[in-house]
C-alpha cells in the first residue's frame, strides 16, 4: 500500500513543480491576444504556451509546404517561418533550462525576460505572416476588380460604338435624305412664291 501513496506523492510533487514553472514563465498574454481560434497564430502560440513545441514546429513546416492560392506567398513567408521555428527552439531551451532553481534571482529574471521577449517576437512574426497573407488576398481581389472593371468598360465601349455606328450609318443617312427632301420642297415652294 505504500507504493500507490508514494506514486501519488510524486505525481503531486511533479504537478506542483509544473505549476511553479508555468507561473515562472507566465507571459501575461490574454488568450484573446492570440488571434482567432482557427488562425495559424492561435494554434502555434497556444501550443508553445502548452509546451507542445514539436507540434508547433510541425504545423509551421506544414503551413510552409502547403500549396497556396497566391504564387509568391511561399517566397515571402519562408524567412519568417524559419525564424519562427528558431524562436520556438529558443523558447524551448529557456523553459527547459536544467537547474533553473539553482540559478541566482537575477539570472532567473534574465531568463524569464528572454523567454517573454522570444514569445512576443514569435507573436509579432506570426502576425506579420497573417498580414502578408491578408495583403495578398486583397491584392488578388483588387486584380479581380480591375479585370471585371476592364471587361465592363470594354463592353460599354462596344455598346457605345454600336450605337454610334447605327446613328452614323442608319439614322444619319435617313436624316440626310429627309432633310434633303424637306429642303428641296422648301426651295420649290419659295421659288413658286417668288415667281420663278
Amino acid at each position: 500500500m505504500a507504493v500507490p501513496v508514494l506514486k501519488e506523492a510524486v505525481a503531486v510533487a511533479e504537478e506542483t513543480k509544473k505549476k511553479e514553472e508555468s507561473a515562472f514563465f507566465d507571459v501575461g498574454v490574454d488568450r484573446s491576444d492570440l488571434g482567432r481560434p482557427e488562425s495559424l497564430r492561435y494554434k502555434i502560440l497556444t501550443w508553445v504556451l502548452d509546451e507542445r513545441y514539436d507540434k508547433a514546429i510541425e504545423e509551421l513546416k506544414d503551413f510552409l509546404e502547403a500549396p497556396s492560392d497566391y504564387p509568391n506567398f511561399k517566397t515571402k513567408i519562408t524567412r519568417y517561418i524559419h525564424h519562427s521555428v528558431d524562436l520556438i527552439y529558443a523558447i524551448k531551451a529557456k523553459r527547459g533550462f536544467p537547474g533553473i532553481s539553482s540559478l541566482t534571482r537575477a539570472k532567473q529574471q534574465e531568463l524569464r525576460e528572454k523567454f517573454k521577449e522570444h514569445f512576443k517576437e514569435l507573436q509579432y512574426i506570426l502576425k506579420t505572416v497573417e498580414k502578408i497573407q491578408g495583403d495578398l488576398r486583397i491584392q488578388d481581389a483588387r486584380s479581380t476588380i480591375y479585370v471585371v472593371r476592364a471587361l465592363w468598360l470594354g463592353g460599354l465601349g462596344v455598346v457605345i460604338l454600336a450605337f454610334w455606328l447605327d446613328i452614323v450609318n442608319g439614322l444619319a443617312h435617313t436624316s440626310f435624305v429627309v432633310f434633303d427632301e424637306a429642303f428641296g420642297r422648301l426651295a420649290n415652294w419659295l421659288a413658286q412664291v417668288v415667281g420663278l
